[in-house]
């Protein structure tokens, strides 16, 4: 472009981040700066399991929940009913030949808490079910035929109305799903890249990059054969577990990088414990990280683990049971988890809560030994309370003891003075 016959060149113009034109995500940012992305390790369900926190979340909530004793009950006038047979076999026992309700249970919740769905297929034989078998979420298509959702897995497909599907955040589609790992892929990644450098430290001796300072060499042979001089003589220091070794005269040995230490990885290994703990809503004590536990606030984090996690995954998966098994009209039956099997552990404060609900008739002395599988006793079919207890505003009915000093001479009738007047 030329003006009043001077060229003028259009300066070059190269993109930076001020650029609005140059997306600022952290993959574009990074790469701007030449480090790519793909050096960062991927995140799979596998590979995130080999961080020790999501193992132990994972391997935590999936059998805390299948630990749980699921009952089948029938509502009646009385109260509810437990309903015995098959039903609750397949619940609680055994839901087909190959699997144990708490195998199967546990591998339901460690897909939903992995990939973010657990999938069940219900066997039926003439309206009865029969079976209920684990269904691989992976190898599972989940689609809509004619507006209505069916499930395509190993060659058959299967309504909606004989699969329980539990997912971990559906996605606004209602047919895919967000799952924890997938959610928290970002500090997963960054715990596996700690992991690897912790593990690539340690392996060289704790002894990080080194430069070598001081007059070269002449030449590109003398450079290489001082470098493999210096190699040579940390190597052997690490193999005869010496502290020291020699270096040459106007040579000195400065580390490249940071060491765990200064660039705090202990700190921030500790945090990504925090930050999967809070992806799970897991109070951080159950995944061992007393940092900052006391005995009160881990007491109240135990609280927290029933109240807002143990039991509304438990309601939720009773609910899919009672719609799936049982159906819309289910006749008054459904299926629930029994929650005080989490107080098995404690057992001073299981044995007191037992006694308290037998003295207040909340228990039979029968219903409270059931519940330890202790057989029944004469007499415990019977709801009791203490006789301190009495409705307000009755006087409590005492007795006089009998009068054992013997005849007096008189002859009044009971009831009258010896003056024939009323008592």
């Amino acid at each position: 472009m030329k003006l009043f016959n001077f060229e003028i060149r259009r300066s070059e113009k190269r993109a930076s981040p001020e650029d609005p034109r140059v997306p600022v995500s952290a993959e574009n940012f990074l790469s701007y700066f030449g480090v790519q992305s793909g050096n960062l390790p991927a995140v799979t369900i596998d590979s995130a399991l080999q961080v020790p926190a999501v193992a132990a979340a994972v391997s935590f909530v999936s059998a805390s929940l299948a630990n749980l004793p699921l009952h089948a009950y029938r509502s009646k006038e009385a109260g509810a009913e437990r309903i015995k047979g098959g039903i609750q076999r397949l619940l609680n026992e055994s839901p087909n030949p190959e699997w144990t309700s708490f195998g199967w249970r546990k591998y339901f919740w460690q897909q939903v808490f992995t990939g973010g769905r657990g999938l069940s297929w219900i066997e039926r034989v003439g309206g009865n079910v029969v079976g209920i078998w684990p269904m691989d979420p992976g190898f599972t298509t989940v689609q809509r035929v004619d507006g209505k959702k069916v499930y395509k897995f190993g060659g058959k497909t299967y309504p909606a109305a004989d699969v329980i599907d539990l997912p971990f955040m559906l996605r606004r589609n209602q047919l895919g799903v967000y799952g924890p790992i997938m959610l928290a892929s970002k500090a997963i990644q960054l715990a596996l890249a700690m992991n690897d450098y912790a593990s690539g430290f340690f392996a060289g001796g704790g002894v990080p990059p080194l430069a070598l300072v001081g007059p070269m060499p002449a030449g590109v042979e003398a450079v290489k054969r001082a470098q493999g001089d210096i190699k040579r003589a940390i190597d052997a220091a690490k193999s005869n577990s010496e502290p020291v070794f020699p270096i040459p005269a106007g040579y000195e040995l400065k580390p490249v990088g940071f060491d765990p230490a200064k660039g705090q990885m202990t700190e921030a290994r500790q945090f990504q414990v925090v930050e999967i703990a809070r992806v799970y809503s897991l109070p951080p004590v159950f995944l061992q990280d007393l940092t900052h536990g006391t005995f009160s606030n881990t007491e109240q984090q135990d609280l927290h683990l029933v109240k807002h996690l143990i039991a509304q995954w438990a309601s939720a998966f009773e609910d899919e049971i009672n719609l799936k098994v049982f159906g819309q009209k289910s006749g008054g039956r459904y299926a629930e988890h029994n929650l005080d099997a989490l107080m098995r552990g404690d057992f001073k404060s299981r044995i007191d809560a037992l006694a308290r609900g037998v003295q207040t008739a909340l228990y039979t002395p029968d219903e409270a030994r059931a519940l330890d599988n202790r057989p029944p006793v004469k007499g415990g079919d019977v709801a009791y309370m203490q006789g301190a207890t009495v409705p307000l505003g009755t006087v409590p009915v005492t007795t006089a003891p009998a009068d054992k000093s013997g005849d007096n001479g008189d002859d009044n009738e009971p009831g009258t003075t010896g003056d024939d007047e009323p008592a």
